[in-house]
């Protein structure tokens, strides 16, 4: 299925990554309906939709993926369903465990039954690298053991399984994503390398949870994007999960002096260390040879240059007052 002129519908479109796959996705000549609910946990990502807001080819739908007669009225007449809402947050899921479950099982499985119900002809979720838990091996393929160590982890692997399930029980036609450490332009600013550059942005010391040498697989949002595209156009992509990772490992200590260097604070500004927190892992790593195989994927914006790319955004934007906009 080639992902043009078609009726295409993403849930959390006005997100971090949901924003840059609409963008692709209209890009590429369809017709795009955004249905995101705008929770306060990430504010200002209004901004990120502005741009589409005259384009005969967007529909902005702001309403929960709770509500399923709302999901079903949205869904009409859709051919491809992105499914990127979720309560994302590893220390925030901690501290609101029933929402995460809520917005990441209750949220997918209506969005999973409304699909159904609207005949949509492929469905692709966005899952996380978070399903793992403590790595048994690295770098970790897709049968690697998964025992999450978070409430932010069981949702996600809970929905995984949901979508499965349906494409075995209900026959649709179901892909998974587990995406490792995104980050880029309009990433959410919870995030670590936002919270790096934020902080030391206003001359602050970026804090940093345990003592810096746990690693993080980080991957580029735009790389994520054409990962996304991809299964959904390919049918070999069916009832399969693909690990999207860059296949590098990076300690949190360096990207905090990558971005020191790079804002030019080096040896005035020193990261400041607080506890590690329950839910945090040693490691991520990905395997991504069967992405690579299957879906044809190759990751090409290594971490140096999404860095650049990202502090660009980020002076640019904050200088701008879009961060503040509103739809």
């Amino acid at each position: 299925m080639k992902l043009k002129n078609l009726k295409v519908f993403v849930t959390g479109g006005a997100g971090f990554i949901g924003s840059h796959l609409v963008d692709k996705l209209l890009e590429m000549g369809n017709t795009v309906i955004v249905y995101d609910n705008f929770d306060d946990f990430y504010r200002g990502k209004e901004s990120n939709v502005l741009h589409h807001l005259k384009n005969g080819r967007f529909k902005l739908v702001r309403n929960d993926i709770l509500n399923y007669e709302a999901l079903v009225s949205s869904m009409k007449g859709v051919n491809v369903v992105f499914h990127e809402a979720a309560q994302c947050g590893v220390r925030y899921c901690i501290k609101n465990p029933l929402k995460a479950n809520n917005v990441n099982v209750m949220g997918t499985l209506n969005t999973l039954w409304a699909a159904r119900q609207t005949k949509v002809k492929k469905f692709v979720f966005a899952s996380s690298s978070g399903i793992f838990g403590e790595p048994k091996y690295v770098p970790m393929d897709e049968k690697h053991p998964t025992s999450p160590n978070s409430p932010y982890g069981v949702s996600k692997l809970a929905a995984e399984h949901y979508c499965l399930v349906f494409n075995k029980v209900y026959g649709m036609n179901v892909s998974c994503l587990r995406y490792f450490s995104v980050y880029g332009p309009r990433g959410r600013p919870d995030q670590v390398i936002y919270e790096f550059v934020s902080a030391i942005t206003r001359n602050e010391r970026p804090l940093i949870f345990g003592d810096g040498t746990q690693t993080r697989d980080f991957t580029f949002v735009s790389d994520v994007v054409e990962a996304t595209i991809l299964a959904a156009e390919i049918d070999k992509a069916i009832g399969e999960i693909f690990n999207i990772g860059y296949g590098k490992e990076t300690s949190i200590n360096e990207v905090a002096s990558a971005v020191i260097r790079k804002l030019g604070k080096k040896g005035d500004i020193l990261p400041l260390y607080e506890g590690t927190y329950k839910g945090e892992f040693p490691k991520t790593l990905a395997d991504n040879t069967k992405a690579k195989k299957v879906l044809g994927w190759k990751p090409k914006i290594e971490l140096d240059r999404g860095l650049d790319t990202f502090i660009e955004w980020f002076i640019k934007t904050k200088k701008s007052g879009l961060m503040d906009s509103k739809v």
